[in-house]
């Protein structure tokens, strides 16, 4: 059973986000909370599975209520639902340690797909969005001047190869296009994400997109 936290300041929002999922038998609603302070709360309360994020919230908006919940080490996971698929805020959100992003236009079925994903520790933001996200909001990025990749000891407990695949994981390419132009199974490249993300200390594929670009092995096109 996957438990949840649905946070956003609009009643009626909240109300369609609990009926869907308490329409389902792997799921449950553990509370709601209408800002990020009440989130962050309910959170250390309940220890929920994932937490349902709006951005635009009073007072301590979503983006805040990220940050304090992922801090906490609470192992919750935030997949954060906003109205806008290119937003700004969205992109702090992932900065934050959010494990997934979805527009609120979103079909029942993906919303629900999102949440079982970022559960099972996946990331729920396709790589070609998450590349056209980054890429829309690069200047975000904090200037490192004089600081290069290889000093950043993140990367540096990195093979060869899983530099490389961490590379292309930041352009945005699937496991399957990996082992295709790489020449490699894709059982093999599986392994290695999954190395990837165990030595970088990154959640999940969102997290590992951002550290490409954090550390320069991608920049913008």
């Amino acid at each position: 059973m996957t438990t949840v936290l649905i946070a956003d300041d609009q009643p009626m929002q909240r109300f369609g986000f609990r009926m869907l999922l308490e329409s389902q038998d792997d799921m449950t609603v553990v509370g709601e909370a209408g800002n990020g302070a009440e989130a962050v709360n309910l959170v250390a309360r309940h220890r929920p599975d994932v937490v349902l994020m709006d951005i635009r919230m009073p007072g301590l908006d979503g983006i805040e209520a990220t940050r304090r919940i992922i801090a906490s080490g609470a192992g919750t996971r935030i997949l954060i639902v906003t109205t806008f698929d290119l937003d700004a805020y969205a992109y702090d959100g992932l900065r934050a340690g959010a494990s997934g992003f979805l527009v609120k236009d979103a079909l029942p079925e993906e919303l629900l797909a999102g949440i079982r994903a970022v559960a099972a520790g996946d990331a729920v933001v396709a790589p070609t969005l998450t590349r056209r996200l980054l890429d829309a909001y690069v200047h975000h990025l904090p200037a490192v001047p004089g600081a290069p990749t290889a000093s950043d000891p993140r990367i540096t407990a990195l093979t060869e190869r899983e530099r490389e695949i961490l590379t292309v994981i930041g352009q945005g390419w699937s496991n399957t296009e990996i082992a295709t132009r790489l020449h490699l199974a894709e059982s093999t490249v599986k392994t290695h994400v999954t190395r990837i993300l165990a030595k970088t200390g990154a959640r999940d594929r969102v997290q590992a997109v951002i550290l490409a670009y954090d550390t320069r092995l991608v920049t913008p096109m």
